[in-house]
């Protein structure tokens, strides 16, 4: 089946090169060899602008960081989601063993079987997890693609909710209906534009002032609010600080952050970074081109220039978050942030 959106992309309304400021370096040898051009923009806890490089307020899809408003939606309809299994409905995993069995924990719970899911098929990113299937002849499977625990929680509420199951990725689908009014209403702003994402869900576009916006209100929720959208929030971000080894995997940039800095943080395909400090001072932020290596070390260093961190906390985790630039084995140079 053909999936139609409602909110087609119009040409114009796209970054274009003349939006973008540099934002990272890659130096080799003490020579600049490539630059990667972006937006990114830094908020107050109460969405007050604290600084802007580069257009900050044309729609961009924001991939996988749109993941805490699709898992807040299916909290807000009755599904109970606690801890690590919280999480996983958030994660792009490696696919672990781990990561594998918590989704077929959610799906369980429902009674689901695993030919339910909706995103394709593919290989586990973590090495040992795919050469063991190797050796045991397995092949790649739903289950193992990073985007899995999402669309696990999606067919829990669709199957508490009497909804069909069939079709949950569908615009005109009522989960997928709930998740667009809990983006509007945490972003403050509806979506330009919708497409779909990589795992074939609907994927929404939004400025990133929006983004930044929506992140910083449920990393400040709390657990405890008197409104019960927002306590379902806070215990998201609750789950999301905890459990880094959910959201990613072992290595990965955003679990070595969650883990070692305490942060909020999601990363998204084509160059998207959201992170959140303890006070609700939040970046959110584009590569043109659409590469991540270098988005968790601008945004770490972004909130450390807005005091919301310690830049010497961020020194301390460079060396784990994959910035070396290699030359015959050795490390010659570093990505880094480059911004003015």
């Amino acid at each position: 089946m053909t999936t139609t959106f409602e909110l087609p992309v119009h040409a114009g309304q796209t970054f274009s090169v003349s939006d973008a400021v540099e934002l990272a370096v890659v130096e080799r040898s003490g020579f600049v060899e490539s630059r990667h051009a972006g937006s990114a923009v830094v908020l107050t806890s109460e969405g007050a602008v604290l600084r802007a490089l580069g257009d900050v307020t044309t729609p961009i899809f924001p991939r996988s960081s749109m993941k805490p408003f699709q898992a807040i939606a299916v909290m807000a309809s009755g599904v109970t989601l606690r801890g690590e299994d919280a999480a996983i409905a958030t994660a792009s995993h490696t696919g672990t063993q781990r990561h594998a069995d918590l989704v077929r924990g959610l799906l369980a719970r429902a009674g689901i079987p695993e030919t339910a899911l909706g995103c394709p098929a593919a290989w586990p990113d973590d090495s040992p997890t795919r050469d063991a299937l190797v050796r045991l002849g397995a092949g790649k499977a739903p289950i193992y693609m990073n985007c899995s625990g999402k669309h696990a929680a999606m067919l829990v509420a669709c199957q508490q909710n009497g909804w069909a199951l069939s079709g949950y990725l569908e615009p005109g689908h009522p989960l997928q209906k709930r998740i667009l009014d809990v983006v509007e209403r945490f972003t403050g702003e509806r979506p330009s534009a919708s497409g779909v994402d990589g795992c074939g869900a609907p994927v929404h576009a939004l400025s990133l002032t929006a983004l930044a916006r929506g992140i910083a209100r449920i990393a400040t929720s709390k657990s405890n609010s008197p409104f019960a959208i927002y306590r379902e929030a806070g215990f998201l971000g609750e789950a999301m600080r905890q459990n880094g080894w959910v959201i990613a995997g072992p290595g990965m940039p955003d679990t070595v952050v969650i883990d070692r800095l305490g942060l909020f943080v999601k990363s998204g395909a084509e160059g998207i970074c959201v992170a959140s400090a303890a006070n609700g001072t939040t970046v959110a932020l584009k590569m043109l081109d659409g590469n991540l290596r270098a988005t968790m070390i601008v945004a770490l260093r972004l909130l450390a220039d807005a005091g919301a961190i310690a830049h010497s906390d961020v020194d301390a985790i460079v060396p784990e978050l994959h910035l070396a630039v290699q030359g015959g084995g050795l490390p010659v140079g570093e990505i880094r942030a480059s911004y003015v």
